[in-house]
């Protein structure tokens, strides 16, 4: 019993939790083939010859917009991923990094600046000395900017 070697240890919360296919909606998240997906289509097939309605998901990645698709029988779960947004006010941009300020007060410097068009976005809005938040998306220990919108006063 004494031998027993404990690194670390974590809260036991679960990034995912399992949810019936037929519960699912257009809007909602969903894990297709590994990824944290947004769906956005869904169609269900009739009962067949071996008695199961099957639910055809389409899901776009939350964190690279690529597009998956996965079909699954009504009945059984689906894996949902633990999605958390959070707004930050963004304070500089430097090297490719966000220098970000939460409304507590609290900053971060550890994520980066998108590849994408939000990244260009920011950078412009930025540079123009705009005064603007970001909003946050993570799941599954992954982190990412996806929209920009006016700051608020």
């Amino acid at each position: 019993m004494a031998d027993d070697d404990f690194q670390s240890g974590h809260s036991g919360a679960s990034s995912t939790f399992p949810q019936q296919c037929s519960a699912l909606r257009k809007n909602g998240f969903v894990m297709i083939k590994g990824r944290p997906c947004k769906i956005v289509e869904m169609s269900t097939s009739k009962t067949g010859k071996h008695g199961h309605a099957k639910v055809h998901l389409t899901g776009i990645d939350i964190f690279n917009q690529k597009k998956y698709e996965d079909i699954c029988p009504s009945t059984h779960n689906m894996d949902v991923p633990n999605v958390t947004r959070k707004d930050f006010t963004v304070l500089d941009v430097a090297d490719g990094y966000l220098s970000l300020m939460d409304d507590f007060g609290s900053t971060r410097d550890d994520l980066k600046l998108p590849d994408s068009e939000i990244g260009k976005e920011i950078a412009r809005k930025f540079e123009n000395g705009d005064s603007f938040m970001v909003t946050v998306l993570k799941a599954l220990d992954e982190e990412s900017v996806v929209a920009t919108k006016a700051q608020q006063t």
